[in-house]
Formats: C-alpha cells, structure tokens, sequence
C-alpha cells in the first residue's frame, strides 16, 4: 500500500491512537500536546499559513508534522515547525523528509522564516540535512531562510 500525506483540517483523534501511545512511551509528549490542543481549540493549525501534515498508509498514520505562525515570536514573516513524528518502525524510510518537504512548499507561501526547536541530536542533524541552520534563540535551535531557498 503506497505511502499517502494529507494536509487535514480535522484530526482523526481515533486513528491517532497507536502514534499517540509510542510516542508517550518514548517519552514525546508533542503528540498528546496535539491531540489536546486540537481538541481544546488551542491549536487546529488553521491559522492563515498553517496547515498539518499526516502521512498514513491505509488506516494507518505513520507520522506527523505540522506549520505554525512562530507563537513565540511577533512576527507574522516567521512559521514554526511544530509536532513532527514518525513511528519508530517507519524510520529512515523517508517519512519524514517527505513530510518536512510537503510542509516547506507551503510554507514559503506564508512566510520568510521557519524555526524549529529540539533537544533531540539526531533530530538535529536531520533539520540540518534539510538546510535548516543551528541557532542559538531562546525558543529555536534551527532556523531556515524561505526566501533564499526559493
């Protein structure tokens, strides 16, 4: 069954179930921060410029990522990537780089920046395979150009 990302505007809180469970057992909590967020309005991606990414096969939702407006920063020019994740067993197939990817062309419709934040070295090394620059901001470790990259 071929590899599927959608850009979704409701959260299939019932197909979440296995992705939301691995990564609370290892420790992730962006996940159930999502699916909170989601559910309390907090946060449903669907501010202008925002969108969430889900790649699925068949019922099956193998990873995650989502554009934010940077909530950290005043500036409607800055996104933010948000909830990244891709289930342990899917790993180094491409996920997640296809994700990321999917959410950059969007992204450069919006904004000038995109930042994101992890304390994870390999995720770090995975941003900066994407072109994704260290920075040392009190809320971003990376930070991209959208301008440049065009």
């Amino acid at each position: 069954m071929a590899l599927e990302i959608q850009s979704i505007r409701s959260l299939p809180t019932q197909e979440f179930t296995e992705i939301l469970a691995e990564s609370k057992m290892a420790g992730f909590r962006a996940i159930d921060r999502l699916v909170t967020d989601w559910e309390t309005g907090v946060n449903r991606f669907d501010r202008p410029g925002e969108t969430l990414f889900i790649a699925r096969q068949g019922d099956l939702i193998l990873g995650v990522c989502g554009l934010n407006r940077d909530p950290y920063i005043n500036s409607s020019q800055i996104g933010r990537v948000r909830r990244l994740y891709v289930m342990q067993e899917n790993r180094r197939q491409g996920i997640g780089r296809t994700l990321v990817h999917q959410m950059l062309e969007v992204a450069k419709l919006s904004f000038d920046w995109l930042h994101a934040r992890t304390t994870n070295p390999v995720a770090a090394q995975f941003y900066q395979s994407l072109g994704f620059m260290p920075c040392h901001d009190e809320s971003a470790t990376h930070t991209l150009n959208l301008i440049t990259t065009h």
